[in-house]
């Protein structure tokens, strides 16, 4: 235990060792038609996990690839049953895919049965985001003492919906209301062994976080306003695209300083407590090293690849198109996969170890108190945020 009672996070992980391993996982998974990818994220969550050290102590990932596959299946049985519902409805009310798409009305109701279909899955998007964190939670321990969070993921999607609404309607003005509440809800409902976490603050507090959101918002509604209502394109699109980056990258100011509000007003047992300071900059610069660097490799690949199919028809004078296209729809793929496994490296770890160094825990000597908490039961496996893609990679 430090002596001054605080804690600085570390993570230990290397660019050398996580890189073979992201490609052999890309590979395994490209092979298997993307079976392997229960069994990689688990391998590549306890290479993170165990990367992330606090006073000596590594954190350790349990979890395993056969729970989520399984996991997976029984998810999209249930999502298969809930969207065949959805479709019985839409038909019992007199819609179907069976539209004319030569008339605007048959447009207009496939428009409509599209977006129908999108906000049906919110709830579920909404309930795989929680479920997701309360399975890694339970899968996740450190000092020997196991995380948890308890049962909840319908109220957090019906909060989600709620806020989601609220922030529509608003035009964006209530977003911290719902970032606040949202991850307060979680936070209150998660422990460590028999401690609990508690959020505390003020959701009005996350308005400085949002600031840059605002300012860039506002510039490109002047751009679009100038443009429409005094006719000067150029002074349009010059605005659109300095209100838009401005926008981007007020989004990662968001993210990061509201990170850093919760964390200074979160507290463990009412005794612990916590500091971030990691830096809207450094996040930045992640992105634009890592993705400078995955577009050098994706352009030596695309023409290297370019290059060998090319010669490879010539050499065995094959002129079928339908064959080139197959062995080029291949190695599409395999860029994809490959990409993935890049952008893990490049720039997903570096903005976890980022964060990890940047995290303090204070009154640390309190952690001593905090008994084990008994073994989750019932806890979902990711099923429904794999079967609808949402967490990537870790």
């Amino acid at each position: 235990m430090s002596t001054s009672g605080q804690i600085n996070g570390q993570y230990r992980g290397t660019r050398g060792e996580l890189f073979p391993l992201a490609i052999s996982v890309a590979l395994l998974t490209f092979v298997t038609l993307g079976i392997y990818r229960f069994w990689g994220k688990t391998r590549i969550r306890k290479y993170i996990w165990s990367s992330t050290v606090g006073d000596g102590d590594a954190f350790e990932y349990t979890g395993t690839g056969l729970e989520k596959f399984l996991g997976f299946l029984v998810a999209i049985v249930a999502l298969a049953i809930y969207l065949g519902v959805v479709q019985m409805l839409l038909f019992f009310l007199g819609l179907s895919y069976s539209v004319d798409l030569e008339t605007p009305q048959g447009i207009l109701a496939l428009n409509a049965l599209i977006y129908i279909n999108l906000f049906a899955l919110l709830p579920l998007i909404f309930y795989a985001t929680y479920r997701a964190r309360r399975y890694k939670m339970a899968r996740t321990r450190w000092r020997g003492v196991r995380f948890g969070m308890e049962k909840g993921a319908w109220g957090y999607a019906a909060r989600a919906i709620g806020y989601g609404l609220l922030t529509l309607l608003s035009f964006g003005a209530l977003l911290p209301l719902g970032t606040f509440k949202l991850e307060k809800y979680m936070a209150d409902r998660s422990s460590f062994g028999d401690a609990r976490f508690e959020q505390g603050g003020a959701w009005t507090a996350l308005y400085g976080a949002a600031k840059h959101m605002f300012i860039g918002f506002g510039v490109v509604l002047l751009a679009l306003l100038s443009g429409s209502v005094m006719g000067a394109a150029g002074l349009a699109v010059l605005g659109g695209v300095i209100g838009y980056i401005w926008l981007m990258v007020g989004f990662v100011y968001y993210r990061v300083h509201s990170f850093r509000y919760m964390a200074a007003h979160r507290t463990l047992g009412q005794k612990i407590t916590f500091t971030a300071t990691p830096t809207t900059g450094e996040v930045i610069k992640i992105y634009i090293i890592g993705s400078l660097l995955m577009s050098l490799v994706v352009a030596v690949m695309s023409f290297t690849a370019t290059a060998l199919l090319s010669g490879l028809m010539s050499l065995l004078n094959v002129s079928n198109m339908g064959l080139v296209g197959l062995f080029g729809g291949v190695i599409y793929i395999f860029a994809l996969v490959l990409l993935g496994a890049m952008a893990l490296v490049f720039i997903t770890q570096p903005t976890i170890a980022h964060f990890i160094t940047n995290f303090s825990v204070h009154n640390a000597e309190a952690l001593d108190e905090i008994q084990q908490r008994a073994t989750e039961t019932g806890v979902d496996a990711e099923g429904f945020a794999d079967a609808l893609d949402i967490g990537g990679a870790i």
